[in-house]
């Protein structure tokens, strides 16, 4: 046991004489047995990290420098009645120096995937299938246009295929990852690991409040992650003002940042509300993304039925909304986060102004994806569609049925239809066991 005066005690004494309190006054005031302080001031206990907290509070002291002490302290109780402590000692400080190279480079550091996002739609489970489909039925591998890229799950398989993939998405927050992942303009990987050091070492008592924390503290996000949430996206805004960051560090660290909060959201995976109950305190833990350099990626912010009147290439890979949600509603945070006009918010979900409205969540939904299908300049369309028009819910009932896609597919080229079973909610529900993926592959007349 330690028994002998240790640093943290003579330094909390010595703080206590200096301001001219008596250790009553203080076990008073800090709600801190007497008893308890006066061991501490005397080296006989080691205090906790929440009465070093409270005592740094009262006495207005550093609150940082105290828990240093603090932790030195405990590394001494630990080491010093083993035969083997200073060895042990000696070998961690080795490790303790290996990890700061390993883990401070960008090279090493624990990256987020492309796919570790949640998103409404997500293909991630299917594209393979989709991806061995298009090797197996088409010919050509030089542009695949992925109309509606969402995540850009399946645009990035279909990079190792295709020397062009065209990106395409109305949403301002799927534009920027576009450009994060996969533009192959040149950026500092230290500068921004150093960033990421930088965000991760802050504290919520040290942040002010802001935009982000007045609107979603408390709702989406826990108070204090959401102050922390708030200043990092106004420091990547500076940063980029003040010219100390390109446009592809600045995609990096938003789309970063958008990923280490995606997890953190008190929802189940979008912003159409909020769950409403208390809010467990997380670490930001903020991490990078990790890049996908690739040459042939040409990137759009269109709407896609004016796109298609711009573009050509071998296939286009078409997977609209189908149903009345309007993912620009339902990401309406990331949206305003990428955005960060910090416009005024509406409702229950805190969401702004209606904006990038699609057609294809509207009784439009048919017209809308004839005029796509019929103006775009491809070979060959692949189009991706769900049995979900089966669903009791109005919001979540397709807006074009099956025999129509076929209907207006057939009148162009010709067409084949194939399935697969997905179980697209892990509920264990019976309307769900027939859940399937149909991909629509339609070889067009030549014009």
């Amino acid at each position: 046991m330690l028994d002998t005066l240790v640093s943290i005690g003579s330094t909390l004494k010595e703080i206590r004489e200096t301001k001219g309190f008596h250790l009553q006054e203080v076990a008073e005031e800090t709600s801190i047995n007497f008893t308890i302080l006066s061991r501490i001031e005397t080296g006989k206990r080691l205090p906790t990290k929440n009465q070093v907290q409270s005592l740094a509070s009262f006495y207005n002291y550093s609150e940082e420098e105290l828990i240093k002490h603090l932790i030195s302290d405990k590394i001494i109780s630990e080491i010093q009645n083993e035969d083997l402590g200073i060895e042990g000692f000696n070998l961690a400080e080795k490790k303790i120096k290996l990890g700061s190279e390993l883990f401070n480079s960008y090279k090493n550091l624990e990256k987020f995937e492309l796919q570790s996002r949640r998103y409404i739609g997500n293909k991630a489970k299917l594209t393979d299938w989709i991806i061995d489909i298009l090797k197996k039925e088409t010919k050509g591998r030089d542009t695949l246009i992925d109309i509606f890229a969402g995540t850009s799950i399946v645009a990035k398989s279909a990079m190792e295929m295709y020397d062009v993939v065209i990106l395409n998405d109305i949403l301002y927050s799927n534009n920027i990852t576009y450009e994060a992942f996969y533009s192959t303009s040149n950026w500092d990987s230290q500068k921004l690991v150093d960033l990421a050091n930088k965000y991760n070492s802050l504290k919520a008592t040290s942040v002010r409040e802001n935009y982000f924390s007045k609107n979603f503290g408390g709702k989406f996000y826990e108070k204090d992650i959401s102050k922390i949430i708030g200043y990092i996206r106004q420091d990547i805004e500076n940063k980029r003002k003040e010219d100390l960051i390109n446009y592809r560090e600045y995609a990096i660290l938003l789309t970063s940042l958008i990923y280490t909060i995606d997890r953190l959201a008190n929802t189940v995976g979008h912003f159409d509300a909020y769950i409403k109950k208390p809010i467990a305190a997380k670490p930001l833990n903020f991490k990078l993304i990790k890049t996908f350099d690739f040459n042939g990626a040409k990137i759009y912010q269109e709407d896609a039925n004016i796109l298609a009147k711009k573009i050509k290439g071998d296939i286009a890979y078409i997977d609209p909304p189908y149903n009345s949600r309007q993912y620009s509603r339902f990401y309406h945070i990331y949206e305003n986060l990428i955005q960060w006009k910090k416009p005024k918010l509406y409702g229950v979900a805190l969401k702004p102004e209606p904006e990038n409205m699609s057609k294809y969540c509207t009784v439009k939904a048919k017209d809308a994806f004839k005029d796509l299908i019929t103006n775009l300049d491809v070979k060959y369309l692949a189009v991706s569609y769900n049995n979900t028009y089966k669903s009791k819910s109005k919001s979540s009932a397709n807006k074009i049925k099956f025999e129509e896609i076929v209907e207006i597919l057939e009148k162009v080229g010709e067409t084949k239809v194939f399935e697969q079973s997905h179980q697209f909610f892990n509920t264990g529900k019976t309307e769900f066991n027939n859940h399937k993926e149909f991909l629509f592959l339609t070889k067009k007349y030549d014009r």
